[in-house]
């Protein structure tokens, strides 16, 4: 597996307010390349392969990122993530019966760690704001509230 760490090389305080205070790091990520600190926890996703059908996507992006494969899928449904300067469209799967099949498979200049965290506590991170990406956000709500077959 590759190493993930990085390496602070300077960090500032940007914001000091009485409910949020924000921090800016600099860091050396893996690759040798310098970038902000940003940890983003989200549902694994990828760009479709032209024709691809969107089932096959989510399969070969699960795949990919996390080396589990399922026995099971079922489409949630579509998302539109900001209509007011894109069309992109995220179709929203659950997948069930989970089997690690291998190691994972990233693509190059992809950092992922794959974490398996429960349900109940997924659901405690987006109400708290340690997981913020609209598409996770949706899809974890989605099964929360309709939950799946």
């Amino acid at each position: 597996m590759k190493e993930l760490t990085e390496h602070c090389l300077s960090g500032e305080l940007v914001f000091d307010g009485k409910l949020l205070k924000v921090h800016r790091d600099l860091v050396r990520l893996p690759d040798g390349s310098q970038g902000a600190r940003e940890y983003i926890r989200q549902v694994p996703a990828g760009k479709l392969e032209p024709d691809e059908p969107h089932l096959d996507t989510a399969k070969r992006e699960l795949l990919e990122e996390t080396g589990y494969t399922a026995a099971e899928w079922t489409r949630l449904g579509v998302i539109h993530t900001a209509i007011a300067y894109t069309d992109e469209a995220i179709e929203l799967f659950l997948a069930k019966k989970l089997k690690k099949e291998r190691a994972v498979q990233l693509d190059a200049g992809e950092f992922v760690e794959t974490l398996i965290i429960p349900f109940d506590e997924a659901i405690a991170m987006v109400r708290d704001g340690r997981i913020t990406d609209s598409k996770t956000v949706a899809a974890l709500l989605w099964v929360r509230t309709w939950g799946g077959p």
